[in-house]
């Protein structure tokens, strides 16, 4: 018997290992490319034990300039003793991008352990060349072209950075979800973006979730190939009719240029050094035009978009005062979260709870998209047979622009003479103290002994009844004075956010000293630059769009600040903005900025006196 069972994990563990170490044979290029570019394909089995490798045919839409060019790559690893290792092989072909369209490069074979094994198929998306200010075409030289002119004369137009805003429908019904979308167009390096969604009136808004670390891909954009990447979406219902309008919105970039030096040797051999420059872009503005709803039926439940209704009951055999529940699941995409709760009708004897409500649904382009399940919990109190009639759900259809009625089954419920208890069902559903079923009239009849007091024993003249009022007015009194004391140092705003900004500035990098340790570098920077900016406006009372490196350090001298103090605030401020995108070892230069911040505050906060 060990024998058999040795035998069988053996093969186990050989299949295990031939799964785990079987060959793949891999095809990438890029996503998309311009006509006239140069671009690497390749295919890369992860076995070195191979043979006749098999291209496919590339004739169409791009020319090979040179391959397959053969690289082989081997690694070994030991971790905690155990003895890893990898090698593989990779095909390189070099293509040139031909006419614009959209190409399916077929898949590649090779005999890979005695076994032939397929690539996937990889489709490229070939763009128009860009059209350069002069009307001459190129490829992606052409947009370098219109980097270096920015870069010279430190300009950048509405046409070298813009963001378009666009609306999924621009003519829908009232509650009917909108898609709207901030895209951003770039032809210069935009490092950072800066804006915020303001307050839209007659919609309710709900933001869609999108990767924080955006990723840029080529688009062709009237005549010009752009760098592109969607800022942000909202799904937004209205909930007024007429024409509503979604406002520009201000977002300000900062983009880095590069400057050339006077000194031609210099510029030569060094390239000239980058500067940032701030670059205001607005967006234009939306007009949707919401259309009324038709006739509204008396029991529509407000929802717009397209739903499913499912109902379900915990048992239909009870006893008296046991628990009934009853579940009801919408299901489904739209306006989900203003949708009335559909109502369940039972019998007049029953304990009736208020139903508990769950959501569980997410934004998503057609609206909110997900499910809501409502609960409910009664309670026979009867003997008897009773009847729990259908639910009934409206909702206004938007693909066949109609209303229409979901109806749950109804349910029957025989309902037997006991003792049933429903104390822990109740506790649990309304997640308060158990409720107990008493069968008498009179219910907590106070038990046991009764103190009495002698007749004519009262409080009223004693120290204590004085004592009584005397206490509570000197506490109000001191209240008083306290709070007005507050209120008048609360009316001015300016010395408020001057006393609080260490305590402000604190808490930031409490928050940065997180991020850091979770090795979050786009979050850390800017939740320092927030710190050091925030800090310094509220010290100086400025707004932080009114300040600058120039207008700080003038501002400190008024204040009496010493010169260091102020040239180790400004250089913790250009620290944490280079260290950002410098090369290198990126946790030492994080520690050192959050250590420099640390301490830039710190000695600003000792200088500056009110």
């Amino acid at each position: 018997m060990r024998k058999v069972i040795f035998f069988l994990l053996l093969i186990l563990t050989t299949v295990h290992a031939w799964a785990d170490n079987k060959a793949t044979l891999t095809a990438d290029a890029p996503d998309v490319v311009v006509s006239g570019d140069q671009f690497r394909l390749t295919f890369t089995v992860n076995t070195q034990k191979v043979k006749d490798f098999r291209a496919p045919s590339i004739t169409k839409g791009f020319d090979v300039l040179m391959g397959p060019s053969r690289s082989q790559q081997s690694s070994t690893q030991i971790i905690n003793g155990k003895v890893s290792s990898s090698s593989s092989i990779t095909y390189t072909y070099i293509l040139m991008a031909g006419n614009a369209g959209t190409y399916t490069i077929p898949a590649a074979s090779i005999e890979a352990n005695g076994e032939k094994i397929f690539s996937n198929a990889v489709t490229i998306k070939v763009l128009p060349p860009d059209q350069s200010a002069g009307g001459s075409k190129s490829s992606q030289g052409g947009s370098a072209q219109a980097d270096r002119r920015q870069t010279t004369n430190g300009r950048i137009t509405s046409n070298d950075l813009f963001i378009t805003a666009t609306a999924s429908k621009t003519t829908v019904h009232e509650q009917e979800a909108i898609l709207l979308t901030y895209k951003v167009y770039t032809l210069v390096n935009l490092r950072q973006l800066f804006g915020k969604m303001p307050d839209l009136k007659g919609f309710h808004t709900q933001e869609i979730e999108l990767p924080q670390q955006k990723t840029f891909s080529l688009e062709h954009y009237k005549g010009r190939n752009y760098n592109t990447t969607v800022w942000s979406q909202y799904v937004l219902f209205p909930q007024q009719t007429g024409k509503l309008e979604v406002p520009s919105i201000t977002f300000e970039g900062v983009v880095a240029i590069q400057t050339m030096s006077d000194d031609p040797f210099d510029a030569f051999f060094n390239g000239g050094g980058y500067q940032e420059v701030k670059k205001k872009i607005v967006t234009p503005k939306l007009t949707i035009n919401v259309q009324p709803l038709p006739a509204k039926p008396a029991n529509f439940s407000g929802g717009v978009g397209e739903f499913t209704l499912a109902s379900s009951i915990n048992a239909k055999d009870v006893k008296t005062n046991d628990a009934v529940t009853i579940k009801l699941t919408i299901s489904g995409s739209g306006n989900m979260k203003l949708i009335s709760t559909p109502e369940v009708k039972f019998p007049e004897d029953f304990e009736v709870y208020d139903p508990k409500v769950t959501n569980n649904f997410e934004a998503s382009r057609a609206g909110l998209s997900g499910s809501q399940t409502i609960e409910y919990l009664a309670i026979p109190r009867h003997a008897g047979n009773f009847t729990i009639p259908p639910v009934e759900f409206t909702y206004f259809d938007l693909k066949s622009n109609s209303y229409k009625t979901l109806k749950t089954e109804a349910y029957n419920i025989n309902v037997a003479k006991g003792n049933g208890n429903a104390d822990q069902v109740i506790a649990d559903f309304t997640n308060k103290e158990n409720v107990k079923v008493l069968g008498q009239d009179i219910r907590f009849i106070k038990l046991g002994d009764t103190k009495l007091m002698q007749k004519g024993a009262v409080f009223f003249g004693t120290v204590g009844y004085y004592l009584w009022y005397i206490i509570p007015f000197i506490l109000f009194v001191g209240l008083v004075v306290f709070f007005r004391k507050q209120a008048a140092e609360n009316a001015n705003v300016a010395k408020v956010k001057t006393k609080k900004a260490n305590k402000v500035a604190t808490k930031r990098m409490k928050l940065a000293g997180k991020l850091l340790a979770e090795n979050r570098k786009n979050e850390f920077y800017d939740e320092v630059l927030k710190a050091l900016w925030g800090y310094i406006s509220d010290k100086l009372s400025i707004p932080v769009s009114q300040l600058s490196k120039d207008n700080i350090e003038a501002e400190l001298v008024k204040y009496g600040v010493a010169d260091d103090v102020i040239k180790d605030f400004i250089n913790a401020l250009n620290e944490c903005e280079f260290a950002r995108y410098a090369p290198g070892d990126e946790n030492e230069a994080m520690d050192k900025v959050y250590t420099t911040s640390v301490e830039a505050i710190s000695r600003m906060e000792n200088s500056i006196k009110h």
